[in-house]
């Protein structure tokens, strides 16, 4: 293994670390004295499987909408290397956590799950259940690469792991793969979100004794020929490739592109996920195709800047960059040139299958150009609901924020969303409490929010996370209970623009997708929940048409009652009715009009 010295010596001389460069050799020379990436080499040096036996697997997904789609991902290496899925971690040989990193609550949670998988391979006595080592061959590491085999790690010299073997994937193995693996010794294998396909010769690894290791970042990789094995869709969880039962499954997610180039100063997932790469269009566009001849009714396209997409291989696609208007600034300067954009990618799979519903998730707010909210309006089959992240609505914290946009342009986008998409909804992210803040930039943080009366948001106080530029430049200078305050003012003034906006949803006529029974839902007063077009959670009693709503239609409701800022209570209508009844664009601005 090389030792952070010499990579260190090699980085200065400009030299390209064993197996391949990593996010590291992107940073600007000022984050040099960060914690560097482990040389490791990419899953196609991999030398072929070990001879050890196939393991029945169970996966557990922490974190967004990404992290699913990459679970999805996993199932399919796995199963098609010969293991098996299972649903439940009792019955599994290999438990794998697939993590998120973003927030501090997401870690929490797994690191209690990993206590809990740690105190099921000991005894009553409290020791750890282990096999005698000659129970299983150990790897010819002589067949093997030597930077493969720097990163398989010798565990207890006489004893091998006990089962369930636990895994740790996603962002958290990258960013803390040391103290999984060394300090804490809780888990046997750490890989990293692009190293999936190294998995089957990495648990050959594991099972022969040692504990290894994969966070290589890649500058390519997509799984864009890895057919997803979605849960509750495959028909069993041996082979990868196996065809789905639509009726299992109302919905399916694509992910379009990976990784992050914005780098903002709070935010963890460019040194996790590594640089924005997207998948070549005709990929995505046939799995739209596949999906809808599944039966699947709603389509939601992931990246973690999913509105960036650009695949400059094609070539024929000229369109131009730009922002969503003057006001939002570009800090990746190498979005230029050629290519398919995320609007024309859209256009052409909702072509393709007009009668699936399409959302798309995770976006940037400087990427909405004019071009982008026209097609969302025009497009029935795109749904009329846009998340729009704002993090801060001052102007000078956004800046210390590397977000690249003001105040006023964010508002202007709010408003030019609300006034070229009629009925549209928007959703946000913010942070509270962030480096600096003063309570004059947490007032016009409330004067946005007031402004933009978005119908949902995810408000979080801030928690630092290591290796940013936060972390680096920035002191955590908020107490605690000046965070939690700020925090409970932004949510009462989101709750009350929310429930304002439910209230003008009554007597409103709505299209619903049909998911299932509710929560409250019970044999002697049934309810059913399903989202509406632009994306508000509508419950509703079947009524003399129970036995006849099924999970997966299309039915009209009438809204009757705003129940929450969350939820509207319908009741069902009669099919034949038009949708919408007088449907305006919300928020007080009339079509074309700003305040």
């Amino acid at each position: 293994m090389i030792s952070r010295s010499v990579w260190r010596g090699l980085a200065r001389k400009g030299a390209i670390p064993i197996g391949g460069p990593g996010l590291r050799d992107f940073l600007p020379s000022s984050l040099a004295d960060t914690e560097p990436h482990e040389a490791l080499p990419s899953a196609s040096g991999s030398q072929g499987p070990l001879q050890t036996e196939p393991l029945r697997f169970s996966l557990e997904t922490f974190g967004c909408q990404m992290n699913v789609s990459d679970s999805e991902i996993v199932t399919a290496i796995l199963c098609g290397a010969g293991h098996q899925y299972v649903a439940n971690a009792e019955d599994a040989d290999l438990v794998l956590l697939n993590t998120c990193a973003v927030r501090d609550t997401a870690e929490r949670k797994v690191w209690t799950r990993l206590q809990e998988l740690r105190s099921k391979r000991r005894g009553s006595d409290g020791k750890k259940r282990a096999a005698p080592r000659e129970a299983m061959p150990r790897p010819n590491l002589a067949e093997t690469s030597s930077a493969a085999a720097a990163k398989v790690k010798v565990v207890e010299p006489t004893l091998l792991p006990a089962k369930p073997y636990v895994g740790v994937l996603g962002c958290m193995a990258e960013r803390l793969k040391d103290e999984l693996l060394e300090e804490q010794r809780l888990v046997d294998l750490v890989v990293g979100p692009d190293a999936y396909r190294d998995l089957p010769r990495l648990l050959d690894i594991v099972q022969s004794g040692y504990q290894a290791m994969n966070v290589q970042l890649s500058l390519e990789e997509t799984y864009a020929d890895v057919p997803p094995v979605r849960i509750g869709m495959s028909k069993n969880g041996t082979q990868a490739g196996a065809r789905w039962q639509a009726d299992a499954q109302l919905g399916a997610f694509i992910s379009i592109m990976r990784g992050c180039n914005n780098m903002c100063s709070f935010c963890i997932v460019p040194f996790t996920r590594g640089r924005e790469r997207s998948r070549p269009a005709s990929s995505i566009v046939d799995e739209v195709r596949q999906l809808q001849e599944l039966g699947i009714k709603e389509i939601t396209l992931l990246g973690q800047n999913v509105n960036s997409y650009h695949d400059k291989s094609w070539s024929d696609s000229l369109t131009p960059y730009s922002t969503s208007n003057a006001g939002f600034s570009n800090t990746y300067r190498l979005r230029d040139g050629a290519g398919m954009r995320f609007s024309e990618l859209l256009d052409r799979c909702s072509l393709a299958a007009p009668d699936v519903r399409f959302r798309f998730t995770s976006p940037h707010p400087k990427d909405f150009p004019p071009e982008l909210l026209d097609l969302i309006a025009e497009r029935s089959n795109v749904c009329k609901s846009l998340h729009l992240p704002l993090q801060s609505g001052s102007s000078s914290m956004l800046d210390r924020m590397r977000r690249g946009y003001t105040k006023e342009a964010f508002m202007q986008l709010v408003c030019d969303a609300r006034s070229r998409i009629p009925g549209v909804s928007l959703s946000t992210d913010t942070i509270s409490g962030f480096c600096g803040e003063t309570e004059a930039e947490h007032l016009d943080t409330l004067e946005v929010m007031r402004y933009s009366r978005f119908e949902f948001a995810y408000m979080f106080a801030y928690s630092q996370r290591a290796r940013t530029r936060a972390a680096h430049r920035m002191a955590d200078d908020v107490p605690e209970d000046t965070k939690i305050r700020r925090l409970q003012e932004v949510i009462a003034v989101h709750n009350e623009g929310a429930l304002r906006s439910n209230a003008e949803e009554i007597g409103r006529v709505l299209e619903v997708l049909v998911e299932g029974p509710s929560r409250r839902s019970t044999d002697r007063s049934p309810q059913f929940t399903g989202r509406s077009d632009h994306n508000k959670r509508c419950l509703f009693s079947p009524g003399d048409v129970a036995e006849a709503i099924r999970p997966g239609d299309l039915i009209k409701v009438k809204v009757t009652q705003a129940a929450s800022p969350r939820s509207l209570l319908c009741e069902v209508l009669p099919q034949d009715l038009e949708e919408g009844q007088g449907h305006q664009a919300q928020g007080g601005y009339a079509q074309g009009q700003c305040r």
